[in-house]
């Protein structure tokens, strides 16, 4: 009897304890939960505290119509189908990227022996007349090529090859280089009124804005603990924004603009870890208000990026021309640079106005301490100490000296002379589609270079009327949302604006007589727009587009 007490006794024990083991992980999976419903909240207040309900809702819609039609595509006849039309817009790209016919030459193996300087000369000649490359001389081409004139051409290249080898990774080897990308950095830092600051040179706008975006991620995690980097960009920014997101792993809030001025909504504009705002940006050529962008980020203690790649040498200049102000009520300039309080970092390239060789650009910080968190350092690596200030390693001191030489070159003068000289051709543009071509509008009140124009007549596709443009000669960006066309005006396009606005209403012309519907820009923009899965079919022609680019 005894022993039947005991086992039953014992038999209770260990049900207590098992139902209290039990308890405790019952409870750790209750709080797990907490934990994840809290975090997952927080996560969507966010979300909708940046992007509203409205275009929550809107996103959600997309998302959902966009699964049912890729499951419809699914179906043989509708993938056989698909499938045909992306093959032959694929061959349709390499066509026309890639010279064609018995004449080609295709070098696919080294030669057997080296080849003369005559001989390369020679058959770069020959690639360019079977490539049919543009005469960017004849002032056709939307920005792209920011040519100084061919006297700084020859400062240039003579820049560059007395410094072809050199490479700033090694300052004790090529000091001089050293000295000139300090320089170059330092003649910025006062071209955009912070002296007293810090900077890098980069490769080009993009690398710019990316490595601004990991300084404030690495800024972020370091004095404030954020794990889960957000950043917030008008629709307008420049695609590296996403692109330097999208490799460092930061959510990305996307705000509208204002139809109507094309400036950020501030009201959307919210916490976190970086703001960001264009003078000018590149669709449109409009300016965010970064004054009100200032009163954000110190009120939040954040970041502020102010990207001036593309007004680079031109916004700087345009109060001493005397058009900071603009005329008749439009083309004002706000302020943007680091006069504005709550400005903490600017990219500026000076391969576009600053009429330096392509492949520079300068990215800038209030001050070094917040510069170093773009710096990447590993001080225990096998090789030595490894330290760089931006995403390369070795770089070409020569792109370094040229650009030191084109600034040296142009001096402040120079400058000032062909910021009024552009901005006078673009403001000379803009007034004309808006006095004397009734079925475009300009898109906002642009400020210095760049001016964009949709169309407001039912029977005037502006892509058509841009389709219309290239057969013209003219290289001009399409755009989206809206629909529209932009010049970025060079020195090159100064003597062209007679000609740019007849060739212009020729075009407008035509494309409501004649329109044809299968240009390249029509054809592009209206499949990105056609469905929910519009932009995914766009991506596949993208990514064609890459592959053909390395298609020998």
């Amino acid at each position: 009897m005894s022993n039947t007490v005991k086992k039953v006794t014992d038999a209770i024990g260990s049900s207590k304890m098992l139902l209290s083991q039990r308890s405790l992980y019952e409870n750790f999976k209750s709080l797990l939960f907490i934990y994840f419903l809290v975090t997952q909240s927080i996560k969507a207040e966010r979300h909708l505290r940046a992007r509203g309900i409205l275009t929550t809702c809107r996103e959600l819609y997309a998302w959902i119509a966009q699964r049912v039609i890729f499951l419809l595509l699914r179906l043989p006849s509708a993938r056989a189908k698909v499938k045909a039309e992306m093959d032959k817009a694929k061959l349709d790209i390499e066509q026309s990227l890639c010279p064609q016919g018995a004449d080609v030459v295709r070098h696919l193996s080294l030669p057997a022996e080296g080849q003369t300087l005559e001989w390369i000369l020679s058959e770069m000649d020959t690639m360019d007349q079977q490539s049919g490359t543009l005469d960017y001389r004849r002032g056709k081409i939307s920005g792209a090529v920011y040519h100084g004139g061919d006297d700084l051409e020859k400062v240039i290249v003579a820049a560059y090859k007395h410094y072809c080898v050199s490479n700033p990774l090694h300052p004790s080897v090529f000091p001089a280089v050293r000295k000139m990308e300090a320089e170059i950095v330092a003649m910025c830092l006062r071209l955009y009124n912070n002296p007293n600051g810090a900077g890098t040179m980069t490769a080009g706008g993009t690398e710019s804005i990316i490595m601004a975006v990991k300084t404030y991620r690495d800024w972020a995690r370091a004095t404030k603990g954020i794990t889960e980097p957000e950043m917030i960009i008008p629709s307008s920014a420049h695609a590296a924004f996403d692109k330097g997101a999208a490799y460092l792993k930061i959510k990305v809030h996307t705000i509208p603009v204002d139809p109507v001025t094309r400036k950020a909504d501030i009201k959307r504009m919210k916490r976190a870890i970086l703001l960001v705002g264009s003078t000018i940006n590149f669709p449109d050529g409009n300016q965010d208000d970064i004054v009100a962008l200032g009163v954000l980020a110190s009120k939040y203690n954040i970041g502020l990026h102010v990207d001036c790649c593309l007004g680079s040498f031109i916004v700087p200049y345009l109060e001493k021309a005397g058009l900071a102000e603009g005329s008749n009520g439009k083309y004002k300039l706000h302020p943007f640079d680091f006069r504005v309080n709550g400005v903490t970092s600017i990219s500026c390239d000076t391969h576009k106005y600053g009429f330096a060789p392509k492949g520079t650009s300068v990215v800038m910080y209030k001050n070094a301490a917040l510069r170093r968190f773009q710096y990447y350092v590993y001080p225990d690596w096998s090789g030595g100490v490894y330290a760089s200030p931006s995403l390369s390693g070795s770089r070409p001191g020569a792109l370094i000296a040229g650009t030191w030489a084109a600034m040296q070159y142009m001096g402040d003068k120079g400058y000032l002379d062909s910021c009024r000289d552009i901005v006078t051709c673009a403001r000379s543009i803009a007034d004309t589609i808006a006095s004397s071509i009734p079925e475009l509008y300009v898109l906002g009140s642009p400020p210095a270079s760049v001016v964009a124009f949709g169309s407001k007549h039912p029977k005037v596709n502006i892509l058509e009327v841009g389709d219309m443009m290239s057969k013209k000669g003219w290289h001009l960006n399409g755009l989206s949302g809206p629909p529209a066309l932009h010049i970025a005006c060079t020195r090159l396009t100064v003597t062209m604006v007679d000609t740019f606005i007849a060739d212009l209403k020729d075009a407008i012309k035509e494309a409501k007589i004649t329109p044809n519907g299968k240009g390249t820009m029509v054809a592009l923009y209206g499949l990105g727009n056609s469905s929910p899965v519009g932009p995914s079919m766009v991506t596949q022609l993208a990514e064609a587009f890459l592959d053909t680019m390395y298609k020998a």
